[in-house]
């Protein structure tokens, strides 16, 4: 089984999405915490400067976004309805609102003081200055328009009065969880229990199902530091590609970018690709060669 090592931050809800899964998979894995926000430069050097968390390291293999991320669990979990492409249509539709619009609302929303004081103490007063500064730099360069906060909050209880009403079995879409799950779930832990907001006292069954996804995060990493991640890529090489490009072809360098907020780029020259993402190849001196692997949804590309 390979090694699996997470680049994370405790309060990223994101990060907890995956986290989570990888406690219902009961998958190893090691940890590896991140700061906030950039700069973070052991990370870029795997990744060649994508700044969204979590990143998920497989030796020389690097999988940003959670949608890369949670195609590769699904594969070597041996669960394929943890890959958004193995869902039906209405799952897939689920999943892509409530991993962007209904995440932002929970965010803009619920995000107060209490959450600013739980990060102050997670690191420090000057660190969460810099957290701030940084998140509003990176609203001004989304392209996803922000809702007023009375509107979020709006958007967000009607969200869970239809998950209510969704849950007639023990999860979202049957009696285990599938992509839909890990998805809804990490906006709800951030609202709940980040920031403390008694959003579920109307919604028994959102919250018995809240509890159930909780009760999944059942695995303890192992503690590793930045250098050591480092030290695995520079130890390994990249996983054959299954489908390459034609030499031709692979010869071309791309821009590959977030298309709604978060939008620094990885380049590197293109390798492979297919209806769900693409693989870039990447050199650096620390790590030698590694391949990134981003997914097509939600991501834009151009060639250089």
């Amino acid at each position: 089984m390979p090694d699996i090592i997470l680049h994370h931050y405790a309060l990223s809800p994101f990060s907890e999405k995956i986290r989570v899964m990888l406690g219902y998979t009961g998958l190893p894995w090691q940890s590896v915490i991140v700061r906030e926000m950039p700069p973070r430069p052991e990370l870029e050097v795997l990744t060649g400067g994508y700044r969204k968390i979590p990143v998920m390291q497989i030796g020389a293999d690097i999988f940003c976004d959670t949608r890369a991320i949670s195609a590769e669990i699904a594969r070597i979990s041996g669960k394929p309805e943890l890959a958004l492409e193995n869902n039906p249509d209405e799952v897939q539709q689920f999943v892509t609102e409530v991993d962007l619009d209904i995440f932002l609302a929970c965010i803009i929303a619920f995000s107060g003081p209490g959450m600013l004081v739980k990060l102050v103490k997670e690191t420090s007063l000057m660190n969460t200055f810099r957290f701030l500064r940084d998140r509003i730099d990176m609203g001004r360069r989304s392209r996803v328009k922000a809702l007023p906060p009375k509107a979020a909050k709006e958007k967000v209880l009607r969200h869970i009065d239809r998950m209510e009403h969704m849950l007639s079995h023990d999860f979202l879409f049957g009696d285990s969880p599938c992509i839909a799950d890990f998805s809804a779930y990490h906006s709800l832990w951030y609202v709940c229990d980040i920031a403390n907001k008694p959003v579920l006292a109307k919604a028994p069954r959102v919250n018995a199902w809240m509890d159930r996804m909780r009760a999944l995060n059942r695995i303890q990493p192992q503690n590793i530091s930045a250098g050591d991640a480092l030290n695995t890529a520079h130890q390994a090489e990249p996983r054959p590609v299954r489908k390459p490009l034609s030499a031709h072809a692979s010869e071309q360098n791309v821009r590959i970018t977030p298309d709604d907020y978060g939008r620094v780029p990885v380049i590197g020259e293109l390798i492979a690709e297919d209806d769900n993402g693409w693989i870039v190849a990447r050199n650096d001196r620390a790590v030698g060669l590694v391949h990134v692997h981003l997914p097509r949804q939600g991501f834009s590309l151009k060639h250089l």
